[in-house]
């Protein structure tokens, strides 16, 4: 048996959302899922301790940044991730690729693989398929990703065919390279921007190489909400259905119950985090932005609906008062906060499918937070 598999428990007569059970080796999760992202060995600001009070206990790493500081074969020293940031619960880590092609100006593309220059430093930098394998077998997570182009959504036809094909030979090659397939599940990415077509193409010759698991790339890229919506509804229709799904880099709420609705088990953003540590809440009633002068005085918490630590503990007035004076403490609140608001959705979501009314709940959380019109 693979190290990871899913098992599909219900479909939602309302919307055909599953709930299913994703099984590691340290850990089985209830799904639809969101994971917190640990970009570094940390998820920014927090320790262990509470990001499993804001986590379900599977979190993300990313294999280029830490292939660049500290080292890949530094942390295989320590165990891995896991033991590195002494985490005890299950991880996932992306291939790299994506950071290659977003954060570099200056690549190249090779069928040997990218070519390109340190974000920071301008160091060349070279990756390929077996490169993103060796990494990720270092830094030692259940799930692992194969290494992709990531080509903006609108690209032309032409180009979406040959960057598809290249992501196609290189999973394979990335397969090939895998030296622990017994403790590691290495993801096939599904690549082909806007084109139903080229998606099916790509989804199919993945699936003739075989993985345990599939994951959505090339969405939320800057296409408009009404095409991520409209693929997703599409791949919702041809994706294996004794596989998990697993789309990359989304996050907002919206997208999390919409991206449930459409077959999605997994998901990741860095977006709670970030926009916590610029004074961006979830909350009950909406997105609020904590620094606003009108929070100054205000005795109540932040979100009165919500049953976090921070919400339970501290007055939107100090709140106001951390983030507008820039405080790490203020910083680390809102990032607790935002976490748990996640977690506790996809709570809500999971137990909505189970009921039947994915749909339902939807509509009423769209109209609480607001959000647009309602479906029928």
């Amino acid at each position: 048996m693979e190290p990871v598999w899913y098992e599909l428990k219900h479909v939602c007569k309302q919307t055909g959302a599953r709930y299913g059970i994703l099984h590691t080796p340290h850990g089985d999760f209830e799904t639809p899922i969101f994971m917190p992202v640990g970009t570094k060995a940390n998820v920014k600001t927090l320790i262990p301790s509470e990001i499993r009070e804001i986590s379900d206990g599977l979190i993300l790493g990313n294999t280029y940044h830490l292939w660049l500081q500290p080292g890949d074969n530094l942390i295989h020293e320590f165990g891995g991730i896991r033991g590195f940031m002494n985490w005890d619960g299950a991880l996932l880590t992306d291939s790299g690729g994506f950071q290659v092609f977003s954060l570099s100006s200056i690549r190249k593309i090779k069928e040997e693989g990218v070519y390109f220059r340190h974000h920071k430093s301008g160091a060349k930098l070279f990756l390929s398929p077996e490169k993103s394998i060796e990494i990720q077998n270092n830094l030692g997570a259940d799930i692992i990703m194969s290494f992709d182009e990531c080509p903006p959504f609108d690209s032309s036809e032409k180009y979406m065919r040959e960057s598809v094909e290249r992501t196609i030979r290189w999973a394979k090659r990335g397969k090939d390279a895998h030296k622990n397939p017994d403790t590691q599940a290495l993801f096939g990415i599904v690549q082909g921007g806007g084109n139903k077509e080229i998606r099916k193409h790509c989804l199919e010759e993945l699936e003739k190489i075989g993985f345990p698991g599939y994951s959505i790339g090339g969405l939320s890229v800057g296409e408009s909400k009404e095409d991520m919506y409209e693929m997703l509804e599409y791949l919702k229709t041809i994706m294996p259905t004794n596989k998990p799904r697993y789309l990359m880099g989304v996050g907002s709420p919206d997208d999390l119950i919409v991206g449930s609705m459409n077959g999605i088990d997994m998901f990741d953003c860095v977006l709670p985090t970030r926009n916590a540590r610029h004074g961006c809440a979830f909350t009950s009633y909406g997105k609020i932005q904590i620094k606003n002068s009108k929070y100054v005085r205000l005795h109540t918490p932040l979100d009165p609906e919500c049953n976090c630590y921070v919400c339970k503990t501290f007055s939107m007035a100090y709140l106001n008062h951390l983030i507008r004076e820039e405080e790490i403490l203020g910083m680390r609140l809102v990032s607790y906060h935002n976490l748990y608001f996640l977690k506790n959705l996809m709570h809500q979501i999971r137990d909505a499918i189970k009921e039947d009314r994915l749909l339902d709940f939807k509509n009423e959380f769209f109209k609480k937070f607001g959000y647009t019109k309602e479906e029928n």
